[in-house]
């Protein structure tokens, strides 16, 4: 019996997001898996804009981008021989991911990390970790970015329901139970 049937992989686009997206995908063909991958358009980001700029405009080009990203994910799914279903969708990407999850019976959520930490990351906040917060799916981290830890690219930590700890975006390990 597989571990996992259906992976849900987030992806914004960028080069750096597909280390988590290649790792997603050889996840699923070493356990059979089928691949949903989403791109979220973060609409409340957007929500300040001068009147004089139409939302219709802007959101074409990010309905646009999270095309290209997913026909990405597409490709590589193709080159390791998985199934995958794409969908672009709009809100809190955070809340969309975890809802995405839930929805659609998937067993473990991967997504990249980027490695900010400190004062950026208690200003700002982390999709990533308040996924790993409040998922009651299963979520496996690939550590992305560009800081000077980025030579440990590619380390892992997983969380959701079985309460393991993970590795924080500064590298310290937290209690990563908390899932709702």
């Amino acid at each position: 019996m597989p571990l996992y049937d259906r992976i849900l992989v987030p992806t914004d686009g960028s080069s750096e997001g597909e280390l988590a997206v290649c790792h997603a995908l050889d996840l699923a063909a070493v356990h059979g898996a089928s691949v949903r991958a989403i791109y979220v358009v973060d609409t409340a980001r957007y929500a300040g804009m001068p009147m004089e700029t139409t939302w219709e405009g802007v959101g074409d080009l990010l309905y646009d981008d999270g095309e290209a990203a997913l026909e990405t994910v597409c490709e590589l799914a193709a080159d390791r021989g998985v199934d995958v279903e794409t969908s672009v969708v709009d809100g809190s990407p955070s809340r969309e991911i975890i809802t995405h999850a839930e929805r659609t019976g998937c067993d473990l959520v991967v997504m990249g990390t980027h490695g900010r930490g400190g004062i950026d990351r208690l200003l700002l906040g982390s999709v990533a970790e308040k996924v790993v917060r409040r998922s009651s799916v299963p979520v496996l981290t690939v550590r992305i970015g560009d800081d000077e830890d980025a030579a440990t690219a590619g380390e892992t930590a997983t969380a959701g329901e079985t309460g393991a700890a993970g590795a924080d975006a500064d590298g310290s390990v937290s209690d990563a139970t908390e899932t709702g």
